[in-house]
């Protein structure tokens, strides 16, 4: 089970400093791990009022000062006292659900226009400054929402608490209109980073582009992509790295609208010889769970830093996440890893380590789970070609000689083999030229 949750999950956010943010703050929005068994990149750490928040220790009042709650209204309607009134009316409607302790009034600390209709931010005092994590000790100080418009007027998004370590943690953005069209920012004070698109370069590396968000009055308004099933935009504070991510309020509600996703299938081959340089087979549990054992993962380390994205916010499609290990003909480890982003092309990486130093990648390559031969990927320096494909037996040839059986599902054919033979579990046989 280790294992799985580790495959599923790790590999798209394992950012420096998780632990301590999730310590630092039950209430923080890193979104990271949202399903347990799901290729993907956004989860909820920090959590919303309703029912799941744990509190624990003795209530007392606020030693520290809340900024958002020490600042005057911004935006231009932050004079329109009848869409002020509306939201006022929808926040105490949601607070009846929630059922949250909360003293005096509640603080509208932005108002204002947007392509999709007039939106806020909203601000309370918490009554009782319970404990919300462990064990750090933050208390929590305050709510905090987002107000989107709609056909029936105001609504509160999610409500998340902001406690005394600050609003690092708390989203800072919200996508707004039906087509999810409209990414509303916050000014919380520090420079942002904005980029509209996720790109990929030819060996699958990630490429995005990055431009200053501009606040003008205490927010930015944005028009972006429609972002209804997946999303494309990324924030981050400067300088621009995992930890710097600027939350999406609603990211994990687009992404996930029945609140479940699908499970990926998880392929961990070993390769004959492997015992050889990693000192045992590494798919098996005795391996994993062996006092001192090696990493067998490269998810979450810097080797694969070039293929993660660093700010944005993903689910996986549910195709297959392979992991092989072997060892390469020089001697070296073999590591090859999976990267999957919502609906786009799984992203197969090799690395190579030799003895206990760290795995560099070293070759990548897209897979394509509907042909005859998936993974097809060529390592330097004349290691061989990395062949996969799932229940199928394999062999290969050079020029015009004979077929060589290479085993079923995955190998590592030589350098010089020029095709590949794949006979599925239905007997059907087709030969995939080596070309790259």
């Amino acid at each position: 089970m280790r294992e799985v949750l580790h495959r599923a999950t790790d590999h798209l956010v394992g950012p420096p400093g998780l632990l301590g943010e999730v310590r630092r703050g039950g209430r923080r929005r890193l979104v990271r791990r949202r399903a347990v068994l799901a290729a993907v990149c956004a989860a909820v750490v920090a959590v919303p009022l309703g029912g799941a928040l744990l509190l624990t220790g003795d209530a007392r009042e606020a030693q520290v000062a809340v900024p958002l709650l020490d600042v005057p209204t911004r935006g231009d309607l932050a004079g329109d006292e009848s869409y002020l009134r509306q939201v006022r009316e929808a926040w105490h409607r949601r607070l009846k659900q929630t059922e949250t302790g909360v003293s005096g009034e509640p603080h509208i600390v932005w108002a204002g226009t947007t392509p999709a209709g007039p939106a806020a931010y909203v601000v309370h005092r918490a009554s009782d400054n319970v404990v919300v994590s462990e064990p750090a000790n933050d208390r929590m100080v305050a709510v905090a929402a987002f107000v989107e418009p709609t056909a029936d007027g105001p609504r509160v998004m999610t409500m998340e608490t902001v406690t005394d370590a600050g609003t690092d943690g708390n989203s800072q953005a919200a996508l707004l209109g039906p087509q999810r069209d409209v990414l509303l920012v916050l000014d919380f004070g520090q420079p942002v980073q904005f980029s509209p698109t996720l790109e990929y370069l030819s060996d699958g590396r990630v490429e995005r582009r990055f431009q200053p968000v501009v606040f003008r009055d205490g927010a930015a308004v944005l028009a972006v992509r429609p972002q209804r099933t997946k999303i494309t935009v990324g924030l981050s504070r400067t300088p621009i790295r995992q930890e710097n991510v600027v939350h999406i309020v609603n990211a994990t509600d687009i992404l996930f609208p029945n609140g479940d996703s699908p499970s990926p299938t998880l392929l961990r081959y070993a390769l004959p010889g492997v015992e050889q340089v990693w000192g045992g087979d590494p798919t098996t549990a005795e391996y994993q769970n062996a006092p001192g054992g090696q990493e067998v993962s490269a998810q979450g380390t810097e080797a694969l830093a070039d293929y993660i994205d660093p700010v944005g916010t993903h689910r996986g499609d549910g195709s297959p996440l392979l992991s092989v290990y072997g060892s390469a003909p020089d001697g070296r480890r073999l590591l090859v890893e999976t990267i999957q982003y919502d609906d786009e092309p799984a992203r197969v990486i090799a690395l190579l380590a030799r003895d206990d130093a760290p795995f560099q990648a070293v070759a990548s390559t897209f897979a394509d789970w509907s042909a005859p031969l998936p993974v097809r990927l060529r390592l330097p320096d004349d290691q061989g070609v990395l062949v996969a494909a799932e229940g199928a037996a394999l062999s290969y040839r050079i020029g015009d000689g004979a077929w060589q059986g290479a085993g079923r599902n995955v190998a590592l054919l030589p350098a010089d083999a020029t095709a590949v033979r794949v006979t599925d579990a239905s007997g059907t046989v087709r030969t995939v030229p080596v070309t790259s």
